[in-house]
């Protein structure tokens, strides 16, 4: 059995674990972005792709927690995490080590470009037809890794970690809002009362943009002023034509 276990507010993520999942077979997918996520023990001749977005260097908190779900059993597992073109830091890293304490080997990973999700503009439209290409072209070789004596890799990062620190975005609901309550359904860490889906609890939201990026009426929004600032700080240190890293 193939898992695609992912945690993607905005969905880059969640396709482009999909997209290497096609190249496996029997496929489950586990998406830890549910706040109610099941207990899952994964066998030693199943395989598992995990992908995470990179938040400010570091794998997002909530998925730090729910990874305590899934255990393997000296399982072989392909790493992702995506970035919006500034830099994942100790993202990877964090993320094998997590993974190596749930007893996981981590036999292959990838670091990709992706379009920013507050500042779309940054890093849009990747991953692209090429970034598809390069990580087909790897997965060749992970198929070969998974045919050998499993071994783990190395990956960049820093030990300590970096500082998790997520700049609020005070995302709120305008007069469009009716109250459907698709944002509080949908919300990882439950930041959105379901009573009344116009209120934000700024305390739990971690501004992973799904809220925003889901309401079929265009009714929620970051605070403008943030985004603005964001997006100039992007400017000064994101590279438009990053290089995807793999291991």
């Amino acid at each position: 059995m193939t898992y695609n276990i992912f945690f993607s507010p905005t969905g880059t993520t969640e396709k482009v674990v999909k997209h290497i999942g096609k190249n496996f077979t029997n496929i489950e997918d586990i998406d830890i972005s549910k706040p109610d996520l099941s207990n899952y023990i994964i066998n030693t001749d199943d395989f598992c792709i995990v992908g995470v977005p990179s938040f400010g260097g570091r794998v997002p908190e909530a998925v730090a927690l729910r990874l305590q779900k899934i255990r393997g059993r000296h399982t072989p597992a392909f790493l992702l995490v995506t970035y919006g073109g500034r830099a994942y830091e100790d993202t990877l890293k964090e993320l094998k080590d997590l993974l190596e304490e749930q007893n996981f080997i981590c036999i292959g990973a990838a670091a990709m470009a992706a379009e920013h999700s507050i500042v779309s503009q940054i890093g849009a439209g990747r991953p692209n037809e090429e970034d598809y290409k390069e990580l087909d072209t790897f997965l060749l070789e992970v198929k070969k890794r998974l045919q050998t004596e499993l071994c783990s890799i190395e990956v960049p990062g820093n030990t300590p970690y970096k500082e998790y620190k997520v700049l609020p975005m005070e995302i709120k609901a305008s007069e469009k809002c009716v109250k459907c309550g698709l944002c509080a359904r949908s919300c990882p860490v439950k930041a959105i009362i379901p009573e009344n889906p116009q209120l934000t609890d700024h305390k739990r939201c971690i501004s992973c943009m799904r809220c925003v990026n889901i309401c079929p009426f265009n009714a929620r929004n970051a605070d403008s002023a943030k985004v603005d600032m964001i997006s100039e700080k992007l400017k000064k240190v994101c590279q438009p034509n990053k290089q995807n890293e793999f291991f």
